[in-house]
């Protein structure tokens, strides 16, 4: 099939490169433009322009989605599907264009842990499994149609960095599997549990404050609380002399 890939760190670039060495063809990939980093401010591109070079694969990085000229490009492309891994909400004119839609990885077991941080929320939740999901996109993030999922045990010394890693290979393999059913017609989409709100877990962005170590709280606590921000943002606490 005719693929247009979006995505934007590591987790991303692993899946663009399983893909681009399947039987499917990737006309172009969508990441975000390259940002200021480091003390020189240079511009760094994300690791999925890095990885689509490499691939000689053609790079679109538009400021904004709605934008006409990227729409016309993504337009004669004409996709077959668009897939989604790691990348910010599509416009429904972006999502709604290729012929069987678009499909996006998440890094959970939907519909649990919906939001920005699905790797490090189990973790710091205690839970001993977690999963990767795809489904097809529509107009509320996070909650379209299931295609097929796969569940990841948690080890008890499993950090966010562990659990990253075991997720970008599983997931790259779930989506590779979705694309094929899909191209063979063989897919039976089905709606996401509608759970009670009080048993929805949530996966919301993480801020600093967010990373700082309660001490009163419990020993397993602090523990989950460590591991499932390390190796990024980082949990941290102030020590007075």
């Amino acid at each position: 099939m005719n693929l247009i890939f979006f995505g934007t760190p590591q987790i991303a670039a692993y899946s663009l490169e399983k893909l681009f060495k399947s039987a499917h063809k990737i006309s172009a990939v969508v990441t975000t433009p390259d940002k200021p980093a480091g003390r020189g401010r240079k511009l760094k591109p994300s690791e999925v322009k890095i990885k689509a070079k490499e691939l000689n694969i053609k790079v679109l990085q538009p400021e904004k989605l709605k934008d006409q000229i990227f729409l016309d490009t993504l337009q004669k492309l004409n996709p077959d599907l668009a897939v989604v891994v790691a990348f910010r909400k599509l416009p429904p004119e972006v999502w709604q264009l290729p012929k069987y839609g678009t499909v996006n990885l998440h890094t959970s077991y939907l519909p649990q842990y919906r939001g920005a941080a699905p790797i490090n929320w189990p973790i710091i939740n205690g839970e001993t499994m977690t999963g990767v999901t795809t489904f097809f996109i529509n107009e509320n993030i996070d909650e379209g149609n299931i295609i097929l999922q796969k569940k990841i045990p948690i080890e008890f010394n499993d950090t966010a960095g562990i659990l990253h890693d075991k997720i970008m290979i599983e997931g790259a393999e779930l989506l590779l599997e979705t694309v094929n059913a899909i191209e063979k017609g063989e897919v039976n989409p089905i709606s996401q549990p509608k759970l009670p709100v009080s048993q929805l877990k949530k996966a919301p962005k993480i801020n600093k404050e967010d990373t700082r170590i309660n001490w009163s709280d419990t020993a397993l606590n602090i523990y989950n609380f460590i591991r499932g921000l390390s190796p990024v943002p980082t949990a941290w606490t102030k020590v007075t002399a």
